[in-house]
């Protein structure tokens, strides 16, 4: 059995979680999530804990097995403490803003980045350089800030660009004249 999987989930308190077929719908204090479980696995809620089971004793059954667990546990965690990401950007005249629903970056391009900001998704930005993304969704909080990593990521000669919190960048010796 998958290591993984056959672990239960703990619901804490002020978290519904709901089943409809291989639907799992979890709503706690910081949003609603759902997820559709892959048709080899099946769930239960018993004594306040999430059970996971898995039809069939293959490689690909125990993989789903233990994939669709640790989704609903991330579920369940999200909409109950939620996910952060931090982002620092460096470099002269580097910064970002958020303006309603939109980050606008400015990072050395000829024109400002505006990036929408999804739903459920919250956007700080504190001395216009460092950027907290906060959601209950990991993969989506996740995407949002590789995304706007990707717009300049740190570069490896003088280091500007947009990294995360504690990321470390390789520098390179730059030429020499000789």
């Amino acid at each position: 059995m998958s290591r993984i999987g056959k672990q239960p989930i703990a619901i804490p308190p002020k978290v519904q979680v709901e089943i409809k077929g291989q639907q799992v719908f979890v709503e706690g204090p910081k949003g609603k999530l759902n997820f559709e479980l892959p048709h080899r696995t099946s769930v239960k809620v018993e004594d306040g804990k999430v059970l996971l089971a898995r039809q069939g004793d293959d490689a690909q059954a125990k993989a789903l097995h233990g994939l669709s667990r640790a989704l609903v546990n991330n579920m369940v965690r999200g909409v109950s403490e939620g996910f952060v990401k931090k982002l620092e950007i460096q470099g002269v005249g580097f910064k970002a803003a958020v303006q309603g629903k939109v980050v606008n970056l400015h990072l050395g391009y000829s024109h400002p980045i505006n990036y929408a900001i999804p739903d459920q998704i919250k956007v700080t930005v504190e001395e216009n350089t460092k950027v907290t993304i906060e959601g209950p969704d990991r993969q989506v909080v996740g995407q949002v800030a590789a995304e706007i990593r990707a717009f300049y990521p740190p570069e490896p000669y003088k280091g500007k660009g947009v990294r995360y919190v504690g990321e470390h960048v390789q520098r390179k010796e730059g030429k020499t004249v000789q």
